[in-house]
């Protein structure tokens, strides 16, 4: 039995199909090892969403061959549909596969089994492909191992043209995974345990935008909802724009759906946001965080934001040092601005000084720390749900329904009894985290 690999790097998406990948290996006879073993077979998906992450990948390549130089190499991903003849060069890459024909794994893998030299490059124009045809069925953990939480791939591409972003290239125009095909993937999730999924897609507000009858993504989650088994429903990130007031009230009757959404800010500048080429301003933004939190009660957002765009300059920063805290979200992603070859930003002038943007990223970090301290101080003593996603170290971690990481002490034992269950919890806020007593299991 042959040893197949896999390092992923990147987001859920990502995480995803490379999971899919390895069950469908694992279904025709190899195994599925760590990365860090001796295998025969590497599997690379790659990431290109920073140039930190281009480096990573290559070195993971590099790596791969390190761990067996008699090994063959597979790359795919992000990375791989940009940069194909780059990767090519590094030795001992055996095949290069696009964003949306990464199930071709498997062909190629039975290829070189059979002695044939497989296609150094397999990329294909992105915008002659559909959805790629992938489902889970919980065997390699489309989610954590102790199968609480399974990522749901239902939508990729992008068809925004944010002028930092290299996505829309790397992963093409908007396609949607059929409906019936989301909701069998999610019942049998369930049947294999899985209490909780996330609907997960590039950018996962457009599902159903290549649909000719309409049928969008507050539909599904109508669908999603009646699931019998299944007790929770969380999104991937989120567009801010979709959070209009039609969206928010279908959204807000849902039984399933946790109150929790993430936001991808970007910046609080109404000036950044426009060179950027977002589709909303902060005022807009607030209005509908200020309706949801009318609609949906307990609710918590999170958010990506982007420190040192081109141009930004003190009062832009000030203005979003302002706007985060009138926002309070329960956490951020805050990166430096990293320039992408290719994109408008990548050639606009007054670029900042990545000191001056790794200064800002961490300002940010302590200004949202703050208010997350502030927003989970309010649950000191509130008896909540939380379903135990792992053991560790005497701690039992999970998370509640808006999505306040939970540490419960309690032994192995009594981890074993709540795992699996949506046990109640009283919490006790600290300055360091948030832990917590179940109450019953």
């Amino acid at each position: 039995m042959k040893k197949i690999g896999f390092l992923t790097l990147g987001c859920k998406v990502n995480q995803y199909e490379s999971a899919a990948i390895a069950e469908k290996l694992f279904q025709n006879g190899f195994e599925i090892a760590d990365f860090t073993d001796k295998c025969d077979y590497y599997v690379i998906n790659t990431c290109t969403v920073t140039a930190e992450a281009d480096r990573k990948s290559r070195q993971m390549i590099r790596r791969a061959r390190k761990n067996n130089p008699n090994a063959r190499v597979i790359v795919t991903g992000c990375l791989a549909q940009t940069k194909a003849e780059k990767l090519a060069e590094i030795d001992g890459v055996s095949a290069i596969l696009g964003s949306r024909n990464k199930m071709q794994v498997i062909d190629k893998i039975t290829e070189l089994e059979k002695g044939e030299t497989a296609q150094n490059i397999d990329v294909k124009p992105l915008c002659s492909l559909g959805f790629e045809d992938m489902m889970l069925d919980g065997k390699f953990g489309g989610g954590t191992e102790e199968r609480t939480r399974a990522y749901v791939k239902i939508e990729d591409g992008c068809d925004s043209r944010c002028t930092y972003c290299i996505i829309p290239t790397a992963r093409g125009p908007v396609v949607s995974k059929k409906s019936k095909d989301v909701i069998n993937e999610v019942k049998t999730l369930v049947n294999k345990g899985y209490l909780e999924v996330v609907l997960t897609g590039i950018e996962t507000g457009s599902y159903g935008k290549d649909f000719e009858d309409g049928y969008n993504l507050a539909d599904l989650l109508c669908e999603v909802d009646k699931i019998e088994g299944l007790e929770r429903i969380r999104l991937g990130s989120l567009d801010p724009s979709i959070m209009k007031r039609d969206f928010v009230e279908r959204v807000a009757k849902l039984k399933k759906l946790t109150p929790h959404f993430h936001l991808s800010l970007q910046s609080g500048s109404d000036r950044i946001l426009g060179l950027m080429k977002r589709k909303y301003n902060t005022r807009m933004l607030l209005e509908y965080m200020e309706n949801i939190r009318k609609n949906i009660p307990d609710v918590m957002f999170t958010t990506d934001i982007i420190c040192g765009f081109p141009g930004e300059d003190d009062a832009d920063f000030d203005e979003t040092c302002s706007f985060v805290k009138k926002a309070k979200f329960l956490s951020a992603h805050i990166f430096a601005y990293s320039k992408r070859e290719g994109t408008p930003a990548a050639v606009m002038p007054d670029q900042v000084p990545s000191s001056v943007a790794s200064a800002r990223v961490n300002k940010l970090y302590e200004i949202v720390e703050e208010a997350a301290y502030k927003l989970v101080a309010d649950y000191n003593g509130k008896v909540v749900t939380v379903i135990p996603e792992e053991y560790k170290d005497g701690y039992a971690t999970g998370h509640t329904p808006n999505f306040i990481a939970v540490k419960i002490p309690c032994g192995k034992d009594e981890y074993e009894k709540a795992h699996g269950k949506v046990v109640k919890v009283k919490l006790e806020v600290n300055e360091k985290d948030v832990c917590g007593k179940i109450m019953e299991a």
